[in-house]
């Protein structure tokens, strides 16, 4: 089964979108991880910043990966859900650990506003979709 046949045959709340509107939002989304997450490794490479900066990103980026193999290759909805709220985590922590640890980058923080608020939605939308398929 295809993900968008997977994604189409699941109970969603009436506010969940539709499947063709994640991919342009994953263009964007993606364009801003690339720039930003690209920015604090280099950074940290060239030890401009500390290595503690840096992981809670690289962390974000296995959860980030992980969750369409867990969703649509395991079809698990309860693993996916623990999976979305641990990228939401951990960009959490990555913006915290900006904030605070190399402020001269805090336009990685602002940059990446839109990846947290689809984070928010889309764990919300997670949620609501494995409650629902129980």
């Amino acid at each position: 089964m295809s993900t968008q046949d997977f994604y189409a045959q699941l109970i969603k709340p009436s506010w969940a979108p539709p499947g063709w509107i994640f991919g342009p939002v994953w263009t964007v989304l993606y364009t801003i991880i690339a720039v930003s997450f690209g920015t604090i490794f280099y950074k940290t490479v060239t030890n401009e910043i500390p290595w503690t900066v840096a992981l809670p990103f690289a962390l974000n980026l296995v959860f980030n990966f992980a969750f369409p193999l867990i969703q649509f290759r395991l079809v698990n909805n309860l693993f996916a859900s623990v999976d979305i709220l641990l990228v939401v985590g951990t960009l959490i922590w990555a913006l915290y650990a900006v904030w605070h640890g190399a402020p001269e980058l805090r336009w990685v923080v602002y940059l990446n506003i839109p990846y947290l608020l689809w984070g928010i939605f889309a764990t919300s939308v997670q949620l609501s979709i494995t409650y629902l398929n129980r």
